[in-house]
């Protein structure tokens, strides 16, 4: 018999372990070559596993096992015949019902039994001091209360038994569900907690804040969208307006586009802009390569390109590393206003916001804007302020004057039209 013992393969550069995820097939299923057999969990992104050759599969590790680079994880026996139809799964054998236990008779729920009454004493149906008080705030008289207290005394208990209404029941007594469910988290998510961890422990992080004027954007994307969308084949959304403001304020200040490497500075003469997008299995953040040399259409098809391959998970390792700055924009899940964490090893990063038309002062006048507040956070052992709060001015010039600053006077050239 041929049997191919298949190995993890190494996903990238660095990632020692990975972790099963799902298993996209059965014990002792055919596959097919090159067929996904399982989806696997690496500390940068999750990964499809191709079956190598055809035949019988024998898996040998759990879904949530944790195995190292180079492991068998299952066996594929070559061998075997491919069936030549997809057989119906063998119906288990109805197993007869075992014959119900005989029901116990039902037994009546014991009478309360009848306390032996007290002796009246002059303490019988006399509240405390503490019951009197709670009597007293619901406006109830004492004589609607049956004290179990000593001689019949009305006790602090007794008051706020009272005091709660029927369908209340106690005030100690919680309602509703109280489950919980623990779950492992994935090997991604493990990681990024870790990085993250880490980045306020390692770094001086602070955050500088500004607010920028949108409306220059929403008018040219309401006169080109269609036209644009056209010639390239992809929407003029915001995140080319801000990828460009980006790339020119780094090109101003350089030390942003920078990183620490132990007691040594390292500048990077490229931007490499990561892009914060949503998935399925967490944040991923895709690397748009050079992007001081993309127009606003190549931005806009790189960065759709990316989304999609993060939330159908085939983005890869090498897409998702290398970046210089990054940007992320919250304004998408309604957030206001925030303070975004270092992705290290980079020295910085844009969170963006929600838009809201807010009244702001223009010429000394009173108008409604879409007005955006914008937020950079930086590591203060290598940028200063000086430079973080003129690298976020300069984005504020970009997004409040695109024509001028962005596209050098001419908006349908600067757009590719």
């Amino acid at each position: 018999m041929s049997v191919l013992e298949m190995k993890v393969p190494s996903p990238g550069e660095s990632i020692t372990e990975v972790e099963i995820a799902t298993w996209l097939v059965k014990d002792g299923d055919y596959v097919e070559k090159d067929q996904p057999i399982a989806e696997v969990d690496s500390d940068k992104a999750t990964l499809e596993l191709p079956a190598e050759q055809s035949g019988i599969i024998t898996l040998k590790a759990e879904e949530g096992d944790v195995v190292q680079v180079g492991q068998v994880v299952c066996l594929i026996d070559m061998d075997a015949a491919r069936p030549e139809g997809a057989a119906p799964a063998a119906e288990a054998p109805k197993q007869e019902e075992a014959p119900k236990a005989a029901e116990p008779a039902k037994q009546e729920a014991p009478k309360p039994a009848v306390p032996v009454a007290a002796p009246q004493t002059y303490a019988t149906g006399a509240p405390s001091p503490a019951a009197k008080k709670i009597l007293d705030e619901k406006g109830m008289d004492a004589a609607q209360v049956s004290g179990t207290g000593r001689d019949g005394r009305i006790t602090k208990t007794d008051a706020e038994l009272a005091a709660v209404p029927a369908l209340g029941g106690s005030p100690l007594t919680a309602t509703g569900s109280r489950s919980t469910t623990t779950t492992k988290l994935s090997v991604l998510r493990r990681k990024i907690a870790q990085r993250l961890v880490s980045v306020k422990n390692e770094t001086a992080m602070l955050t500088t804040f500004n607010e920028v004027d949108m409306s220059e954007i929403f008018r040219l994307r309401k006169l080109y969208k269609e036209e644009f969308a056209q010639k390239h084949g992809v929407g003029l959304g915001f995140m080319s307006f801000f990828t460009k403001a980006v790339t020119r304020a780094l090109e101003m200040y350089p030390d942003v586009n920078a990183s620490i490497d132990g007691d040594f500075k390292v500048n990077y003469d490229f931007c490499d802009i990561s892009i914060a997008v949503s998935g399925p299995k967490g944040l991923m953040v895709p690397v748009l390569r050079n992007a001081e040399n993309m127009s606003f259409s190549a931005v806009e098809a790189n960065i759709k390109d990316l989304a999609t391959k993060v939330r159908d998970g085939k983005i890869t390792v090498d897409e998702m590393t290398g970046g210089t700055f990054t940007i992320t924009n919250g304004g998408t899940f309604g957030s206001m206003l925030s303070t975004p964490i270092i992705n290290p090893p980079q020295s910085a990063i844009l969170g963006m916001h929600n838009i809201i038309q807010r009244p702001v002062a223009v010429d000394g006048q009173v108008v409604i804007r879409p007005m955006m507040y914008v937020a950079m956070s930086y590591d203060h052992r290598i940028i200063d302020g000086k430079e973080s709060v003129g690298f976020l001015v300069a984005v504020k010039e970009g997004i409040d004057n695109p024509v001028q600053v962005l596209m050098g006077g001419d908006e349908r050239k600067g757009l590719g039209l």
